[in-house]
């Protein structure tokens, strides 16, 4: 991570290491369903926590219910600084099927939902899943503010959003961070990563390794992986690292020895000029 802190304070209190874990992968195919081995998702989560990540990244849409339960039931109660952040509005109609709902009383309800499936008190991290284009989001986030002021949600963030939306949404509540689609070779979020840094926010991006696609061994991102000893994920994990001190990856799967593979990205330090040729190698 070049000289670059290896961890972030989300919201200035929350200290996490900051390769984290994403949990939607522990649910079925589509993101529907149970997993195909349970309990090897139990040992996903297991050794995530034992290889030293304190910051897993949720979401109520994931099965949907399934990801939360498998965490709240695998880990609860949480070790001491172990974060764990969810999100709620977007619903599903089945496999690979997301609609945003922004409806306060909907929110409200899985906020509880979540709490229950998680197993704890207070949500270290909610997420606005999706701005929903029917619902002011003044409205959306009103509900969330009283929660928060319940002491039901410790911090809020926010997802796939622009810098003018992040503007808005911190008139109604404080906003911490900010997770957008993006990868080495998706940058076109550069303007939200510039105004999470200016701002200290956290910017968690989702799909760090295009679900596999920036893994391709071929090509020149492969040579540059090759060179360092190193995967494809693996280089493509440690140039979001080097690209940002705000930035979160939360890589994952559902496989213990592809975590394994995936943790090992922190101790790939990348020069300047290394990632510059890596930016190169996919372009923009």
């Amino acid at each position: 991570m070049s000289a670059l802190a290896r961890t972030f304070k989300i919201g200035g209190d929350l200290e996490v290491n900051r390769l984290g874990f994403g949990a939607m992968r522990l649910a079925g195919k589509g993101i529907w369903g149970e997993p195909k081995d349970p309990d090897e998702a139990k040992r996903v989560l297991k050794r995530a926590v034992a290889l030293g990540v304190n910051f897993i990244d949720t979401a109520d849409s994931y099965g949907p219910d399934i990801s939360e339960q498998l965490i709240g039931g695998t880990l609860s109660p949480f070790p001491k600084g172990l974060v764990v952040a969810t999100k709620a509005g977007l619903t599903r109609q089945g496999p690979d099927q997301w609609l945003p709902v922004g409806r306060p009383g909907y929110l409200s309800q899985q906020v509880e939902r979540s709490l229950r499936f998680l197993k704890t008190d207070v949500i270290d991290l909610w997420q606005l899943h999706r701005i929903d284009p029917e619902v002011q989001v003044e409205e959306s986030l009103g509900v969330i503010a009283k929660l928060q002021q319940q002491g039901k949600i410790r911090h809020v963030g926010l997802s796939e959003v622009k810098p003018h939306q992040i503007e808005q949404a911190r008139k109604v509540v404080n906003i911490v961070s900010v997770q957008n689609l993006y990868n080495v070779g998706a940058r076109q979020h550069e303007d939200v990563l510039e105004y999470c840094e200016k701002h200290g926010l956290a910017f968690i991006p989702w799909y760090p390794v295009a679900a596999g696609k920036l893994a391709q061994p071929g090509g020149k991102l492969g040579v540059i992986a090759k060179r360092r000893g190193a995967t494809v994920a693996q280089l493509s994990i440690a140039w979001l690292l080097h690209r940002s001190p705000v930035m979160l990856p939360i890589p994952g799967t559902s496989s213990v020895a592809h975590l394994e593979e995936n943790l090992r990205s922190a101790d790939i330090l990348l020069s300047s000029a290394e990632s510059k040729e890596i930016e190169n190698a996919v372009g923009s």
